[in-house]
């Protein structure tokens, strides 16, 4: 890389910041300047390729977004260009850099995803055999479509498997034949996805200038904000006071308008070599789109920009117990992170990831946004977040020091050992400007959950977190610690076996509430049966009121009804359940992620 490159570059990198008078023309020269250079390194073809998207959504006007939006539509050449040369571009294959328009990627997906992808890049995704020597795997599922192949796949050795499948398959391409295979194959989609994973079969797509690319995956929103001061830091930001305010309006889409939602957060998931249960499962009848304004306010500048979408699972792919929330924002049109929160009653443990190049931009106000969000769909009033996304296993969380990020916020350790050694180092930080807390330290406050409780419900007044001295009733709580329960008692009383102690817990818990789950939908005795396990542990469950019961078998059937956040709600309203998960599910030790 040149002088004048790295100069150009980090002039750009620095226009991050510039909120002076001529801050957006002076952006617009570099931009020109930078837009006649040649690159002929990876590294600083990235570098401007990244600093152009964070300021697509952090623009500080329209003709900037204008300039930026015909960079980015022709940007493939330079990254053909560089490959064509010989240029090492594995820069571009990284977990966070991934997904530039021009690159090809591979990865392993699941089921839903491969079928969606062959669907959505027809002739642009093929099945990478020269990475793939899976045998035995191939063995135990082909023969389902291939006929006569266990004549070789049960005894052979050094078998051409690639001549099975090109006869089998004539003219259709291989990846096309195959997906159609499983589609037809006995069994529920559930059991064809499995099947179909098993291969862990990888797969190669071209990105050419496809939309769906990182480099143009952005859309025109009704109304641009631009950013003509500094932007809000963490330090600005009260968790405590957005929180507090009236409930943001949430407006559900049709089905037409959530499947396209849908299909932006595959899109958004894929270039970045991602994939959550609920943005490859999402139910696009449940999506409601998040408008920060609230109901009392009007103005174009409330949300800066800011749309965040959330939707849950259909019936058919529910948890057996939690309730599920996935996500994702849009700033001016570019997806900027997504979400993950997974709960009962009134607690919900919160993933929130922003994208690496946008990790500058009003993180910590956009947080709270969503946090704002979730607790106006869900009903919720206890935040908890993940060991990992503070630092447990997670190397990335504790350089970026992400455990101050949560506690600056307000959040208090669910241990109390924790919690001590936190306001030690908070006595450190305040004696000294340049202490700085160990990793050690920080692998050590990342062992437990932290925690944000609030008073009043999703769409009234908020009182602020629970003081920290204070411990919370869903501290220790993890629906792991009440499936292991499930599980002692099988070992114990069943020898082991699943289908014994599901009959029998089926036939006490129907007794003990006068039902006849016989004469529900599948679905519902689904879901019904699953909640049998846990309701079986309750000694007195027979001795419930009789609205008690009344009110528990309507919450079993919404489990699997049209509205997740319903039956959520109803978990809510029955306190003597709760009560009963929450003895169920807390230990003395506090639990790991679920």
């Amino acid at each position: 890389m040149s002088s004048a490159h790295d100069v150009l570059l980090a002039g750009l990198e620095a226009a991050k910041n510039d909120f002076g008078p001529g801050a957006s023309a002076r952006t617009i020269e570099i931009l020109d300047q930078l837009n006649r250079e040649e690159f002929s390194d990876a590294k600083s073809l990235l570098r401007f390729h990244e600093a152009l998207l964070f300021l697509r959504a952090f623009p500080r006007s329209r003709s900037l977004v204008r300039h930026i939006e015909g960079i980015l539509d022709r940007f493939h050449p330079r990254i053909e260009k560089l490959r064509d040369a010989g240029v090492d571009m594995d820069v571009f294959d990284d977990f966070d850099t991934s997904g530039v328009a021009g690159t090809t990627m591979q990865d392993t997906l699941s089921f839903e995803v491969a079928r969606w992808l062959a669907w959505r890049l027809p002739r642009k995704v093929e099945i990478a055999w020269e990475d793939y020597d899976e045998e035995r795997a191939m063995g135990s599922t082909w023969p389902r479509f291939i006929p006569l192949l266990a004549e070789d796949a049960d005894v052979e050795a050094n078998i051409p498997w690639r001549r099975w499948l090109d006869t089998a398959r004539g003219r259709e391409r291989d990846l096309d034949w195959l997906i159609r295979q499983f589609e037809q194959l006995p069994g529920t989609d559930r059991e064809r996805a499995e099947l179909y994973d098993s291969l862990r079969l990888p797969l190669r797509w071209h990105l050419g200038n496809l939309k769906l690319s990182r480099t143009r995956n952005w859309s025109h929103p009704r109304t641009l904000y631009c950013h003509t001061e500094p932007l809000i830091t963490r330090g600005q930001v009260s968790l405590a006071y957005e929180l507090s305010r009236p409930a943001p309006r949430l407006t559900k889409l049709s089905r037409s308008e959530g499947e396209a939602v849908m299909r932006t957060i595959r899109e958004v998931m894929l270039v970045r070599y991602r994939e959550l249960y609920g943005t490859t499962l999402g139910d696009p009848a449940s999506v409601v789109r998040v408008d920060l304004a609230s109901q009392r306010e009007d103005s174009q500048s409330e949300g800066r920009g800011v749309t965040i979408y959330l939707w849950n699972l259909p019936p058919v792919r529910r948890l057996p117990l939690r309730a599920y929330v996935a996500g994702f924002t849009l700033k001016n049109g570019v997806p900027i992170n997504y979400i993950e929160a997974i709960g009962l009653c009134e607690w919900i443990e919160v993933g929130f990831n922003t994208f690496y190049t946008y990790r500058q931009g009003e993180t910590a106000w956009i947080y709270a946004h969503v946090l704002r969000a979730l607790a106006a769909f869900t009903g919720a009033n206890t935040i908890s977040v993940y060991p990992y996304q503070i630092g447990q296993n997670n190397d990335e969380a504790i350089d970026s020091g992400a455990f101050w990020f949560y506690r600056k916020l307000g959040f208090r350790c669910g241990r109390p050992d924790l919690e001590q050694l936190a306001r030690r180092e908070e006595e450190r930080i305040a004696a000294s400007r340049e202490y700085r807390t160990p990793k050690k330290t920080l692998r050590r406050l990342a062992e437990a959950h932290v925690f944000y409780e609030l008073g009043g419900d999703a769409g009234g007044s908020r009182r602020a977190s629970r003081p920290a001295e204070m411990a919370g009733p869903w501290d220790t709580f993890s629906t792991r610690n009440i499936a292991l329960r499930v599980n002692r008692r099988m070992a114990r009383e069943f020898q082991g076996y699943a289908g014994k102690i599901r009959e029998a817990s089926v036939q006490h818990v129907s007794r003990a509430l006068h039902l006849n789950p016989a004469r529900w939908s599948l679905d519902e005795q689904r879901a019904f049966e699953d909640w049998s396990l846990v309701l079986a542990l309750i000694p007195d469950l027979g001795r419930w009121s009789a609205k008690e019961k009344r009110e528990l078998a309507r919450l079993l059937r919404a489990q699997s009804g049209a509205s997740e956040m319903r039956y959520l709600n109803l978990t809510q309203d029955h306190p003597r359940l709760r009560k009963e998960l929450l003895r169920l599910g807390s230990t003395g030790k506090q639990p790991s992620r679920d």
